[in-house]
């Protein structure tokens, strides 16, 4: 890399995060359409309807999109080891497929009614035709890293397969300490880590493989997209709870509303101080919190020290993260644009 590092200050190759993802949007969209275009006709809608391309209808819809963090992680990773971002193409629709299957089924078991500011698919379509649709997206996923002309496809193949086990695993710890008033932060970090980190350190590694990069270089992406995924879910986490309706498209408070174990929480709930034992008795109680407790149970994270300890490990967390892409030694232009995702994922709550 180039002589100013990726933590550096504004530099001549430096662009605007909406550059960035519309430049990745704009190379991983029409692959994205044409594959979901294999889907059988049933799924084609729902999929269409859940990325925003139709409305419920199916009539065309321009409704906001997500961010598309994890395909633009995959092409300038490639990049970042001298290959071409349409050569990482598979590899970011992918990754954006494996994405929305688990939205479609979060949205699901977490009952949220609310997305990228419209309805959920399960509340248009009903919950089987949202699983199946997820279902769908997720062989479709497989199928493309499969079909694509490179020599590693196959083992790209196990790779995101093993990405999917770790965010399955994720998940299914984040439901089951719904039914839990003792979970730990360690396992909750864990948990985190199986479900955020594991997909967006997949899709650097994907990426940078597809860049042909040699098993160094890509070992380094893979953990700083691991570090920056975990990042991502503290602020994620933080936006659940002190987020704007009008940024994140959910009701405000909506993680407290039904008492999820978010990081932040589960660091205010362990923290032996009276604002987490109070909190504690929130938690314990029944049915979903809202008026003036939803209030009262943010205050409480925050003076017990939840917010700042999870805002402090995201500031850590991508420092470290931007300390293994500087070790990679990617060319100036792709540092920058990663290390500018590395500051979005860092800085969404501020």
């Amino acid at each position: 890399m180039g002589s100013t590092p990726a933590t550096g200050d504004a530099r001549a190759t430096d662009r605007p995060v909406r550059e960035i993802l519309g430049w990745s949007r704009g190379i991983v969209d029409p692959a994205l359409r044409d594959a979901v275009e294999t889907l059988p006709a049933s799924m084609r809608r729902v999929a269409g309807y859940h990325f925003g391309w139709i409305d419920e209808h199916g009539r065309p819809d321009g409704a906001p999109a997500g961010k598309a963090l994890r395909p633009a992680l995959a092409l300038l990773s490639a990049r970042a080891v001298g290959g071409s971002a349409k050569d990482a193409v598979p590899a970011a629709v992918a990754v954006e497929l494996v994405h929305n299957f688990s939205l479609l089924h979060d949205d699901v078991m977490d009952r949220d009614t609310t997305r990228r500011h419209r309805p959920t698919a399960w509340t248009v379509f009903g919950s089987g035709a949202a699983i199946l649709a997820g279902d769908a997206l997720l062989t479709l996923a497989l199928d493309v890293l499969a079909a694509a002309a490179h020599p590693e496809a196959p083992r790209c193949v196990r790779t995101l397969s093993a990405a999917v086990q770790s965010l399955v695993g994720g998940q299914s710890a984040d439901v089951s300490f719904e039914q839990r008033v003792d979970v730990g932060l360690a396992e909750c970090l864990t948990m985190a880590e199986q479900k955020t980190a594991a997909l967006l350190g997949c899709a650097c590694e994907l990426g940078a493989v597809f860049g042909n990069g040699a098993p160094e270089r890509v070992g380094r992406l893979r953990g700083f997209g691991e570090r920056i995924g975990l990042a991502f879910q503290h602020v994620d986490d933080l936006l659940g709870i002190w987020g704007e309706p009008e940024m994140t498209g959910k009701p405000a408070h909506s993680d407290l509303a039904n008492r999820k174990k978010s990081l932040p929480v589960v660091a205010a709930l362990t923290s032996d101080t009276a604002a987490g034992r109070e909190l504690s008795q929130l938690y314990r109680g029944e049915g979903t919190l809202s008026g003036d407790d939803l209030a009262r149970a943010a205050d409480l994270v925050d003076v017990s020290g939840g917010r700042a300890w999870s805002r402090a490990q995201a500031d850590q967390l991508t420092s470290d993260g931007l300390a293994l892409l500087d070790q990679a030694d990617p060319p100036d232009a792709p540092a920058a644009d990663l290390a500018a995702l590395a500051r979005l994922v860092a800085l969404r709550d501020r």
